[in-house]
């Protein structure tokens, strides 16, 4: 699971030339928040956000109206974009994970993938989710278990044993850090063509594992 697996490849790109009232207008008609400034061969220079678009009101306080159109019409996207030197990008080898992280610790919603100093795709927020939702079979009907387990080797594959035993298939399978319960682990399980109470009823005798959540999805 690659980030050039998962990017929007051919993003909407911008000229530094272009007005912010048409990086507005082109942002908006196609519901993107993120908008990478590129020069010859799509050599990054910048990205326009939804937030690097709002102009400082202290720029405006001294003009009337009129002073005020002219001024937001005459500025390009050279004028408020962040910088290339200030843009956190990734590579398309990067793996999904990375990718994640990265975005957590900057805080960013989106990267730029970039070969070189060329754009050819980017990763955002919302790519990500969508990676989340196939990753967990989210829009096939299935039952969702959540099953509590100690952070110790051997839990999981008593956990799958437990469902091979019945012959099931494993729909999806995910897992994490069970909240505020050191040393626990919590792993998601999505099974097909079985009832919620069968796999309630199975799963309940996996010695040392509690189910917490269960439900059809």
């Amino acid at each position: 699971m690659l980030v050039k697996d998962y990017m929007t490849r051919h993003p909407f790109l911008a000229e530094p030339s272009m007005s912010i009232v048409e990086a507005q207008r082109l942002m908006g008609e196609n519901s993107i928040r993120h908008l990478p400034v590129v020069g010859e061969g799509k050599r990054l220079l910048g990205l326009v956000t939804r937030s690097s678009l709002l102009v400082d009101p202290r720029r405006l306080s001294s003009l009337d109206v009129w002073e005020i159109a002219r001024y937001l019409s005459g500025l390009t996207v050279r004028d408020v974009m962040i910088k290339a030197r200030d843009v956190i990008t990734i590579h398309p080898d990067a793996t999904i994970e990375d990718a994640a992280r990265v975005m957590v610790e900057r805080k960013v919603g989106c990267l730029p993938v970039l070969e070189g100093e060329f754009v050819v795709g980017i990763l955002t927020d919302v790519d990500m989710m969508a990676h989340l939702m196939q990753m967990m079979a989210a829009t096939t009907p299935a039952v969702r278990v959540t099953v509590r387990m100690p952070d110790v080797r051997g839990e999981l594959a008593k956990l799958v044993g437990a469902i091979a035993a019945q012959g099931w298939g494993i729909l999806a399978l995910g897992g994490a850090p069970a909240p505020r319960e050191p040393g626990k682990w919590d792993a998601v399980v999505k099974i097909r063509y079985v009832a919620k109470e069968q796999v309630a009823a199975a799963l309940s005798q996996v010695e040392g594992q509690q189910i917490v959540d269960i439900r059809e999805t």
